[in-house]
């Protein structure tokens, strides 16, 4: 069934640019036809597109952070280290899967890049037989099923940072602290649920040794063609390999980060994208040791971020003709939608339910976690204020739900297959497994802990 929906996909998705662009004319039509003007659509469009700059901006460095630390001298000669534990094909497909979780929750790229670079060498062992797509699918589940549950959940880090909310946003949510997101205990135990079913599922579905597939089974080239860094070979070279200035300049850094944590709480000062940022790109500095070290790896990353730097701004201007193009009532697009929410839901606990599915449904169809929150969000929390559902879970609900597409739509794949030379197809069967078992178990959790939360209006600044 899957590779018959891949080959569908193939064939009839296009690029995920064209779904934003489809998105903008949708909701500049649907604007208008729920009686807004035109021009007054179109003055959105451009007042909105933006709008999310330094919200682009932290999340691309996010990602490049990620990609940065995974790729340093120390994270790989742990992956050495690391790929020489597991026993076996099958318990090293269940360690990715737990390992691929367990580091997206700090940051999504670092988990992407690391665990794909951990399958690659896994895979040159002789002395166990690793099936690689198995094992390919299980270092994808971080982006499928765990980044949104902690600190790099784009959501939760937006509704933390004042700065980062849209003014049209701000009244609607107001601030949400991560102690109300993913520091509650509703969520831990989430995290703790979906990495056992996860677990369990990788250990089931995970071919024995006489079934499974080695990387050299499906052709693909192990060796990296990583050359040795050539000598400095002019004065002027001698600062790109040297330690010297990565030592004083990261010095300088670690007082900044000592005063941030000194002045306030923990979870607050991590809280900020800005903060959280600073100490990843750092410790990448640090562990590239050398700057020409890092000038590599930070031009090796760079062309990930290019699709993000493009569509986020359509974002940001889908956000404004959502909240500020009203009809001859007074009332916007947004207005419209939470309205439907109100009706469906006769309680908190509905209407959790309800978002995780459209969620779920919609990520399907805009694979972009921040940029999705920032079309949900105006209609969404203001149908949670008028249900009075916790808003701070309802940002929960909507990660919870919502990554999940990802383990049936192949756009975040697309630097992992680029790292492991696969398609889709090849992964696909195995994801598609992870999403049938996962989604009712989710929308369940989702709507249970809703009703162990009360209601608090949003608190702006």
């Amino acid at each position: 069934m899957a590779e018959r929906f891949v080959r569908l996909a193939e064939q009839w998705f296009p690029d995920a640019y064209v779904f934003v662009l489809l998105s903008v004319v949708l909701v500049a039509a649907t604007a208008t036809l729920h009686g807004g003007s035109p021009l007054a659509t179109a003055r959105a469009f451009g007042d909105g597109f933006w709008t999310l700059i330094p919200f682009t901006m932290q999340l691309a460095l996010m990602a490049i952070g990620g990609y940065v630390l995974a790729t340093s001298p120390p994270a790989s000669a742990f992956l050495a280290w690391l790929a020489a534990r597991p026993a076996s094909g099958r318990s090293a497909v269940v360690a990715l899967g737990v390992l691929s979780i367990g580091l997206s929750l700090l940051n999504w790229a670092l988990s992407l890049i690391f665990c794909a670079l951990l399958v690659r060498q896994l895979a040159r062992r002789d002395d166990i037989r690793l099936d690689y797509r198995a094992a390919g699918a299980a270092s994808y589940l971080g982006l499928g099923c765990g980044f949104t549950l902690g600190v790099s959940s784009s959501a939760a880090q937006m509704q933390a940072n004042a700065a980062s909310i849209p003014a049209s946003l701000m009244p609607i949510t107001g601030v949400i602290a991560f102690s109300d997101t993913i520091l509650t205990w509703q969520n831990g135990v989430t995290i703790v649920v979906v990495t056992l079913l996860s677990a369990v599922v990788c250990r089931l579905t995970a071919p024995d040794d006489f079934s499974a597939r080695t990387a050299q089974d499906l052709g693909v080239c192990l060796d990296d063609g990583t050359a040795a860094p050539e000598p400095s070979a002019r004065p002027g070279d001698y600062l790109e390999h040297s330690p010297i200035l990565t030592i004083l300049v990261a010095l300088i850094g670690l007082g900044w980060i000592w005063q941030s944590f000194r002045e306030a709480a923990p979870s607050q000062t991590i809280s900020s994208l800005n903060t959280y940022n600073f100490i990843f790109l750092f410790l990448g500095i640090l562990l590239h040791w050398r700057p020409r070290s890092l000038l590599t790896a930070f031009s090796r990353a760079t062309p990930s971020i290019a699709g993000l730097l493009l569509q986020f701004p359509f974002y940001g201007a889908i956000a404004q003709m959502l909240t500020k193009v009203p009809n001859a009532t007074g009332a916007t697009l947004s207005d419209a939608i939470a309205r439907w929410f109100v009706d469906a839901s006769v309680n908190s606990t509905a209407f959790a339910f309800f978002v995780g599915v459209y969620s779920a449904f919609f990520g399907f169809l805009i694979p972009s976690a921040g940029g999705k929150w920032i079309v949900e969000a105006p209609y969404v929390m203001a149908a949670a204020n008028e249900v009075r559902a916790h808003l701070g879970w309802t940002v929960m609900v909507y990660n919870i739900a919502e990554t999940l597409p990802n383990l049936i739509n192949p756009f975040w794949m697309l630097p992992l297959l680029g790292i492991l030379g696969l398609k889709a197809k090849d992964l696909i069967g195995y994801t598609a497994i992870q999403f049938i078992i996962h989604f009712p178990v989710a929308l369940f959790l989702a709507a249970l802990f809703m009703a162990t939360f009360d209601y608090k209006p949003p608190v702006a600044p």
